[in-house]
């Protein structure tokens, strides 16, 4: 009976042993994929949400009251800088122009005639100054009733395209009317909103990034066939975005692009020696990312990462790891922190030559 008991002590105690030895260390069956992050010099393309505008966008108004006589220009038309585009009816400007005339005419006829009887001491002085600044003031007349005259004729400031006519022939046409919009858009002005945290990136490593090549892709998705430069940075922040405007200068000479387009503007920002491990590597728990490094003892530490910046496939870190610590790739539901594993190790090039990894 004794013996018995012994025994069955034994097998227990064996059995104990063989379980913690299980819990452990992995079975030698089970072998896992481990690799190293990969140091490269690499570039992301980050995207903003934009604003195309004119170059010039104006309002073209009417400065004068009056009947709608002529519309030279259709909407969509490309006029030339001088080119008349409006004429308001002139008759009643031309009738306030000849009657400044005439009064300017019998007024310098009235200063002769008073500047002779003055050579002879006939009249006095103070009333030839009169007769002089009546002619001037009869003259200031004529010209401003040909400023008038010259409003009811309307040109195009530069050359530009027609927006949409808000008025016909044959309206009654006020002072300030609003007529049309002119858009010159041989060059195009690109805005976009970058948020603080990266406008402070911008500003630290400016000569690193190449903003004369910015590119813009439109909204049937294609990118615009000429590169954009990044020229003016707003003055003030949205206190309601935390952004700040960038505008960014476009050639628009096939005229491709409008006043009140949208697109994304594609920005390339250098990332020299990067550390770039695969997205699957990682994991997460409470909205942190995580990694398993292997110790030299072949056992997984729990190791928590910083992403700096995400591409298809992979993760540029910011902080966590120095890029020459072994992480497991595959199995990482499989073990816990400080299990003792059995690995095969994979040089990291040959890792990420299966996913997307953009050079410089």
């Amino acid at each position: 009976m004794k013996k018995n008991i012994m025994l069955m002590g034994c097998v227990a105690l064996f059995s104990v042993a063989a379980c913690h030895n299980h819990e452990n260390e992995k079975e030698e069956n089970a072998r896992f994929l481990v690799s190293s992050p990969l140091i490269n010099d690499t570039t992301i393309v980050k995207q903003y949400v934009s604003q195309v505008r004119s170059i010039r966008h104006i309002e073209v108004r009417s400065q004068e009251r009056g009947y709608l006589e002529k519309v030279l220009v259709d909407e969509g038309q490309y006029v030339h800088k001088g080119q008349l585009m409006f004429q308001i009816m002139p008759k009643i400007y031309h009738a306030e122009y000849a009657k400044a005339e005439a009064e300017t005419e019998a007024t310098n006829i009235e200063l002769q005639n008073i500047q002779t009887l003055a050579d002879k001491n006939v009249v006095a002085p103070n009333e030839l100054a009169m007769a002089k600044a009546k002619l001037k003031k009869a003259q200031a007349e004529m010209e401003l009733a040909s400023v008038h005259l010259g409003f009811t004729k309307i040109t195009a400031p530069y050359d530009g395209i027609i927006d949409h006519l808000n008025l016909k022939l044959g309206s009654l046409v006020d002072e300030g009317d609003l007529l049309t919009n002119l858009s010159d858009n041989s060059t195009m002005w690109v805005y976009f909103n970058v948020p603080e945290a990266e406008y402070l990136n911008y500003k630290a490593h400016k000569s690193e990034q190449n903003l004369d090549q910015v590119r813009l892709m439109l909204a049937n998705q294609d990118v615009y066939n000429q590169p954009g430069k990044v020229e003016a940075i707003e003055a003030d922040f949205n206190n309601e975005t935390g952004n700040i405007a960038f505008r960014a200068t476009f050639p628009n000479k096939e005229n491709l692009l409008r006043n009140g387009q949208t697109g994304t503007i594609l920005m390339a920002i250098p990332m020299p020696h990067a550390i770039i491990i695969p997205q699957k590597a990682t994991f997460e728990i409470m909205d942190k990312k995580y990694v398993y490094v292997v110790d030299n003892d072949s056992k997984v530490k729990l190791t928590p990462i910083t992403v700096k910046a995400e591409l298809p496939d992979l993760y540029i870190i910011q902080s966590g790891l120095k890029g020459d610590e072994k992480i497991l790739l595959e199995g990482i539901r499989k073990v816990q922190n400080g299990d003792k594993i059995a690995y095969d190790f994979k040089q990291p090039r040959a890792v990420l030559s299966s996913l997307t990894l953009p050079s410089e």
